[in-house]
């Protein structure tokens, strides 16, 4: 098993290089402290890009949906499909239009899809996907019951090849402008947990698990959710 992703046509940058990283540990990074990815696909000649939840075990990418749905259908016949991710860092501000920009971490996996659909291997990667959000939460839980797990369909993806793109950096623009009397700057930018709803119907006489307090204190939900992650893949 190699380090990096092999650079193909299919997912070597063709500008702005230097911000390209194909190594593993960069990729999955990324990865993992995204709750939403977005697929594409094609269906009869027409482009769908859907954005779903989905978690990662090696180098395999996981979602699930309704068994009865469009883009489950199609990516039940085993078909090439793109899965990309994004996170935005902060807002770039420079002194002419042109030098705006963001800051940003994204990455984009390209493969195969391969149905789950039994019953057991369903039950296994949906307790995956928990465990991935909330760690050992799964084995606290009622059991699926069959009928719940016969709704749905569950497609893996083996990562093929993949990239990450990072911009992590400050004011881009020529020396010529630092002399414009206009603000120049970065608002730097993250999504936190505020608050926590407890359910009141029915018994809820259990205290809060602790994954609670992870993501009401992380500096951001980004790096609680990287954390989580990590630290189902050790459960």
């Amino acid at each position: 098993m190699t380090d990096s992703f092999e650079q193909t046509d299919r997912n070597t940058l063709r500008r702005r290089r230097e911000r390209g990283h194909y190594d593993k540990e960069a990729v999955y990074g990324i990865f993992d402290a995204v709750f939403f990815a977005h697929i594409g696909y094609s269906v009869d000649d027409q482009v769908f890009v859907t954005p779903t939840s989905f978690w990662r075990e090696g180098d395999t990418l996981y979602w699930h949906g309704s068994r009865a749905g469009r883009g489950i259908i199609e990516q039940s016949k085993g078909i090439d499909v793109c899965l990309t991710v994004s996170q935005l860092d902060g807002l770039v501000l420079g002194r002419t239009g042109f030098s705006h920009s963001v800051n940003y971490r994204s990455a984009m996996a390209f493969g195969r899809t391969q149905l789950i659909d039994d019953i057991e291997g369903k039950a296994k990667a949906m307790n995956a996907f928990i465990d991935r959000v909330y760690p050992g939460r799964s084995a606290t839980l009622r059991p699926y019951h069959k009928t719940e797990l016969a709704q749905i369909s569950v497609i893996a993806m083996p990562i093929e090849n993949a990239v990450a793109k990072i911009r992590e950096a400050g004011v881009n623009e020529k020396e010529e402008d630092f002399g414009f009397p206009a603000w120049a700057g970065v608002i730097s930018l993250r999504t936190q947990a505020h608050a926590v709803t407890p359910d009141l119907r029915g018994r809820n006489d259990q205290p809060a698990p602790n994954v609670v307090g992870d993501y009401l204190g992380a500096g951001s939900f980004a790096s609680a959710l990287l954390a989580n992650t990590r630290a189902g893949e050790k459960s």
